[in-house]
Protein backbone atom coordinates (compact mmCIF):
# COMPACT_ATOMS: atom_id res chain seq x y z
CA UNK A 1 0.00 0.00 0.00
CA UNK A 2 1.35 3.43 -0.94
CA UNK A 3 2.06 5.96 1.77
CA UNK A 4 0.62 9.43 1.16
CA UNK A 5 3.14 12.23 0.69
CA UNK A 6 1.83 14.01 3.78
CA UNK A 7 2.69 11.00 5.95
CA UNK A 8 6.20 10.72 4.53
CA UNK A 9 7.32 14.31 4.85
CA UNK A 10 6.54 15.66 8.27
CA UNK A 11 7.50 19.21 9.11
CA UNK A 12 10.80 19.46 10.89
CA UNK A 13 13.49 21.77 12.12
CA UNK A 14 14.38 24.16 9.25
CA UNK A 15 18.16 23.84 9.46
CA UNK A 16 18.90 25.70 6.23
CA UNK A 17 16.78 28.67 7.22
CA UNK A 18 18.29 28.79 10.71
CA UNK A 19 21.83 28.61 9.31
CA UNK A 20 20.98 31.50 6.96
CA UNK A 21 19.67 33.58 9.89
CA UNK A 22 22.79 32.74 11.86
CA UNK A 23 24.95 33.81 8.93
CA UNK A 24 23.08 37.11 8.59
CA UNK A 25 23.47 37.77 12.32
CA UNK A 26 27.17 36.91 12.09
CA UNK A 27 27.72 39.30 9.18
CA UNK A 28 25.87 42.08 11.02
CA UNK A 29 27.96 41.58 14.16
CA UNK A 30 31.13 41.39 12.04
CA UNK A 31 30.25 44.75 10.47
CA UNK A 32 29.73 46.32 13.89
CA UNK A 33 32.91 44.70 15.25
CA UNK A 34 34.83 45.88 12.19
CA UNK A 35 33.71 49.44 12.80
CA UNK A 36 34.52 49.11 16.52
CA UNK A 37 37.80 47.14 16.45
CA UNK A 38 38.92 47.05 12.84
CA UNK A 39 39.76 44.06 10.66
CA UNK A 40 40.61 41.76 13.56
CA UNK A 41 37.29 42.55 15.22
CA UNK A 42 35.37 41.69 12.05
CA UNK A 43 37.34 38.49 11.49
CA UNK A 44 36.90 37.47 15.14
CA UNK A 45 33.13 37.93 14.87
CA UNK A 46 33.02 35.92 11.65
CA UNK A 47 34.92 33.11 13.33
CA UNK A 48 32.67 33.22 16.40
CA UNK A 49 29.57 32.89 14.27
CA UNK A 50 31.02 30.20 12.02
CA UNK A 51 31.90 28.06 15.03
CA UNK A 52 28.23 27.71 15.89
CA UNK A 53 26.97 27.51 12.31
CA UNK A 54 29.25 24.59 11.47
CA UNK A 55 28.36 22.85 14.72
CA UNK A 56 24.67 23.22 13.87
CA UNK A 57 25.24 21.69 10.45
CA UNK A 58 27.03 18.73 12.04
CA UNK A 59 24.09 18.33 14.44
CA UNK A 60 21.65 18.25 11.52
CA UNK A 61 23.78 15.73 9.60
CA UNK A 62 24.00 13.37 12.58
CA UNK A 63 20.24 13.55 13.12
CA UNK A 64 19.54 13.19 9.40
CA UNK A 65 21.74 10.14 8.92
CA UNK A 66 20.05 8.06 11.59
CA UNK A 67 16.69 6.37 11.30
CA UNK A 68 15.03 6.22 14.68
CA UNK A 69 12.16 3.71 14.66
CA UNK A 70 11.68 3.79 18.43
CA UNK A 71 11.59 6.49 21.06
CA UNK A 72 14.80 5.12 22.58
CA UNK A 73 16.56 5.32 19.22
CA UNK A 74 15.38 8.91 18.83
CA UNK A 75 16.77 9.88 22.24
CA UNK A 76 20.11 8.17 21.52
CA UNK A 77 20.34 9.95 18.16
CA UNK A 78 19.62 13.33 19.73
CA UNK A 79 22.24 12.74 22.44
CA UNK A 80 24.84 11.72 19.83
CA UNK A 81 24.04 14.79 17.74
CA UNK A 82 24.28 17.12 20.74
CA UNK A 83 27.56 15.49 21.83
CA UNK A 84 28.99 15.95 18.33
CA UNK A 85 27.86 19.59 18.29
CA UNK A 86 29.35 20.40 21.71
CA UNK A 87 32.61 18.61 20.91
CA UNK A 88 32.97 20.53 17.66
CA UNK A 89 32.22 23.84 19.38
CA UNK A 90 34.85 23.23 22.06
CA UNK A 91 37.47 22.15 19.51
CA UNK A 92 36.81 25.09 17.18
CA UNK A 93 36.86 27.65 19.98
CA UNK A 94 40.10 26.16 21.30
CA UNK A 95 41.61 26.28 17.80
CA UNK A 96 40.62 29.91 17.22
CA UNK A 97 41.71 31.11 20.65
CA UNK A 98 45.08 29.35 20.52
CA UNK A 99 46.05 30.12 16.93
CA UNK A 100 44.67 33.59 16.19
CA UNK A 101 46.96 35.94 18.09
CA UNK A 102 44.96 39.12 17.39
CA UNK A 103 41.55 37.70 18.25
CA UNK A 104 39.07 40.22 19.64
CA UNK A 105 37.44 38.09 22.31
CA UNK A 106 34.42 40.37 22.77
CA UNK A 107 33.55 40.18 19.06
CA UNK A 108 34.09 36.41 18.94
CA UNK A 109 31.92 35.87 22.01
CA UNK A 110 29.19 38.27 20.85
CA UNK A 111 28.78 36.53 17.50
CA UNK A 112 28.90 33.11 19.12
CA UNK A 113 26.24 33.98 21.72
CA UNK A 114 23.92 35.58 19.16
CA UNK A 115 24.12 32.53 16.87
CA UNK A 116 23.32 30.30 19.85
CA UNK A 117 20.26 32.45 20.57
CA UNK A 118 19.16 32.33 16.92
CA UNK A 119 19.42 28.50 16.96
CA UNK A 120 17.45 28.35 20.21
CA UNK A 121 14.75 30.74 18.97
CA UNK A 122 14.29 28.65 15.82
CA UNK A 123 12.44 25.99 17.77
CA UNK A 124 9.26 28.02 17.27
CA UNK A 125 9.37 27.81 13.45
CA UNK A 126 8.46 24.90 11.21
CA UNK A 127 9.07 24.03 7.58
Amino acid sequence: MATPDSARSQPGFPVGRVAAWQLLATVAIAAIAGWWAGLHGALSALLGGLVNITAGVVYAVVVGLRRAPTAGDTVRTMIRAEAAKITLIVLQLWLVLTTYRDVVAAALLAAFVVTVLVWTAAIVIRD
